[in-house]
Formats: structure tokens, sequence, C-alpha cells
């Protein structure tokens, strides 16, 4: 378990929320699944809501911002020691900026962007808000990567903004690297393979991890949601990918086998 009321190192993935078209249904299915305790912000928040583990802040969930055909996401944020220039650097490797960096309210200063391969993520700047207060623990956010057709752009792309280093875990069939910075391992970035549909976009990924991932996905499938990757044992942990009611997909994770304490 990790707790922490302070700002994160740069380039760590420091915050995550969910944009949807119905926050009602997104409470009820996540205080179902997570038992989050999931608190309106004030009214100046627009909507925006707080998600709760422990009484740490683990998640965020708002309303759904750009056009009408924007997908149902959950976005990984990346921390920043400062917006602006971060979105500099950004342009600079040859990402776009998709939402400019501005204030919000008096808790960050935020910005939206997309790296080459076109996988969207955040950039959180943090005054008031810092970001995750528990994160590895049931009911928080265990790990988040990036996947793409082209990794070794996206390699040299987040190293020239965010400075990371990379542990190679990679197989003959199968491309994947840890994200490092100053040696401390806090995401990973990986190859989508041949063997997977073309259209699948590059994206970030979430995993929240849970007490018991068959039990979580049994949840999902009675809250509305749907399973897109069935529960199996990893050197990890017992995984599985899922979307919600409204759509957004993300990532469970339950002990490794043979896990105890």
């Amino acid at each position: 378990m990790v707790t922490r009321d302070t700002a994160w190192p740069s380039g760590t993935p420091c915050w995550v929320d969910l944009g949807v078209d119905d926050i009602g249904r997104a409470v009820t299915f996540y205080s179902t699944l997570f038992g989050w305790d999931i608190q309106p912000g004030p009214p100046e928040a627009g909507g925006y809501r707080m998600c709760l583990k422990g009484g740490h802040p683990v998640a965020g969930i708002g309303p759904k911002q750009g056009p009408p055909d924007t997908p149902t996401v959950w976005t990984v944020y990346l921390a920043s020691d400062n917006a602006d220039e971060t979105a500099g650097k950004i342009t600079a490797a040859g990402g776009k900026i998709l939402a400019p960096p501005m204030d919000v309210l008096d808790v960050g200063r935020a910005a939206i962007a997309a790296d080459p391969a076109g996988a969207a993520f955040g950039v959180w700047q943090a005054r008031n808000h810092t970001g995750f207060g528990l994160a590895n623990e049931p009911g928080s956010v265990g790990w988040t990567e990036n996947f793409s057709r082209d990794m070794d752009g996206n390699q040299a792309f987040y190293h020239a903004v965010f400075g990371y280093e990379y542990g190679d875990m990679s197989s003959p069939d199968f491309r994947y690297a840890t994200l490092k910075i100053d040696g401390t391992e806090v995401g990973g970035i990986g190859a989508l393979g041949s063997g997977l549909p073309p259209d699948v976009p590059a994206h970030w990924s979430t995993y929240f991890l849970v007490e018991d991932t068959d039990a979580a996905v049994a949840t999902v499938s009675k809250a509305g949601g749907s399973v897109t990757l069935e529960p199996r044992d990893s050197p990890y942990g017992r995984m599985a990918v899922v979307t919600d009611d409204q759509g957004a997909a993300f990532s469970l994770m339950g002990a490794a086998p043979g896990a105890s304490g």
C-alpha cells in the first residue's frame, strides 16, 4: 500500500479520471465494484466527483469533455512540475496538445495531450490536489501502461518529455518495458502485437487492484459491464480486462497465484 499527500515526482502516473455521459450511472457502477465513497465537488467543479477509498482520493469521475462522439475513457495523468513547460516539450518531441494547460480551480493545472502514436494522456501540475492519496491497494490504481504500434518512437518521445529510462522485459513474441524515474518503476510501455486487430488504437491502460479478480468480474457483469478478457493468471497477479456499463475499458488485477499476506 502507498499513501501520499504531497505532489508525485514529475513523470509519475499520478491520477486517473473518467469522462462519462451519465455521472449517476458511473457513481453506482464504481461504488458497487470498488466500494468507493464518491463525493460531489463544489458547484464550480462542473459536476466532477472525487472517488475516495478509506478517505483517500483514488480517482475522479466527471462529465465527458469534447464533441458528442468523444469516447468514454479512463484518462491517465502524468505528474509535472510545470504543465506549460511540459506542453512545450510535448510539441517539440512530436506530440500534440489536445487541451492546452489551464488552471483547475485552486487544485492544479492540467493539460491533455497525445503522443506521436495517438495515445491520449493528461498532464497534472499539483496544487491543492496532489493526485493519488492511495495506490497499490485493492480499490485503487496499481499500474498504468502505454501501448502503441511504434514502441521505439514512443519510448523516444516519453524520454524526451519526462526523462524516463526503460527496463526491458521483452520476450520473443512480446515487446514490453518498464518506465523508470530515478531507478523506480512507475509504469509500463509496450508494443501492440500483430495479432491484434488493426483498429486497436494506441492507448494508456489503467489497472485497478481487487481482492478477488473473478468476483470483481462477476460484479462487473451484474452491474451491466462486459468482459473483454476473461480472468487469467500471470506472474504478477490474476488479471482481466473489462468495460463499464458506459463502455470505458480498464483492467482488474488480483493477487498473484500463491501470494499471501
